[in-house]
């Protein structure tokens, strides 16, 4: 099981939504994944196999976490363009 930590300045919103939307896309998918919101000054202490954020938000990181950044929390063609690569990637390990 893929766990994925998405990423908000609050961690309440925005990376909520994400977090539903990667959930959708993993069980259309058929990747097991264990998806988490959370703010981003909390972010960096939660583990994760996948980061998932904005590029403004990335920095945070340090360089050797898995950071997907994504161009919308709530589009989810470009979730799909952004993520899903990196998700399979995962599933397939």
């Amino acid at each position: 099981m893929i766990k994925v930590v998405t990423v908000c300045g609050n961690g309440i919103g925005s990376s909520l939504l994400l977090k539903l939307k990667i959930e959708e896309i993993c069980r259309e998918e058929g990747i097991e994944v264990e998806a988490q919101s959370i703010d981003s000054g909390n972010a960096v202490g939660v583990p994760a196999d996948l980061y998932v954020t904005t590029k403004e938000l990335s920095s945070i990181f340090p360089s050797s976490a898995n950071v997907a950044i994504i161009r919308s929390y709530t589009n989810k063609k470009k979730i799909i363009e952004d993520v899903l690569p990196e998700l399979q990637r995962l599933a397939n390990k």
